[in-house]
């Protein structure tokens, strides 16, 4: 009698399948008692013949609220003392947009981008400026001879 394809999934580093097979398969898998953090599947499937095919999908399970950290980055250099907001903010509480929104700062590029908008509009502004007739012929502006040199 011929052996029947098998499908056992291992979790993390256990020598022991939390679960055994016979393809195909819909797995449920309950994170809730697993500590938040990086984890990983591994899934080993045995054909007619006895070949195995191995697969690991790595995941991370975040149960508990999101953490973030503003003002300290991962692998970050620092000396004497260091200032930081954290907020923690889970899923099942009841939304309160204080506590839920972290605050951060404006980025750079957001900054760059607002100068050259002013900066644009200034230039635009005086190459499109047409002064009034009465002062057309005054010493300080004469008509047509404005960014020559």
């Amino acid at each position: 009698m011929a052996e029947t394809s098998r499908i056992c999934i291992y979790l993390d580093d256990s020598a022991e399948p939390i679960a055994d097979y016979q393809p195909p398969v819909t797995v449920n898998l309950n994170t809730r008692g697993l500590p938040d953090g990086k984890h990983q599947l591994r899934i080993e499937a045995r054909n007619h013949s006895g070949h195995i095919g191995v697969r690991n999908v790595p995941f991370q399970v975040r149960n508990g609220p999101g953490i973030t950290v503003t003002g300290l980055q991962d692998n970050t250099i620092v000396h004497g003392e260091l200032n930081f907001t954290v907020n923690a903010f889970g899923a099942e509480e009841p939304f309160e947009p204080r506590q839920a929104e972290s605050p951060s700062p404006i980025p750079v590029w957001l900054w760059v981008l607002s100068l050259a908008i002013v900066a644009w509009s200034a230039w635009y502004a005086a190459v499109l400026w047409e002064p009034p007739p009465m002062f057309a012929n005054t010493p300080t502006y004469v008509q047509g001879t404005m960014w020559q040199h």
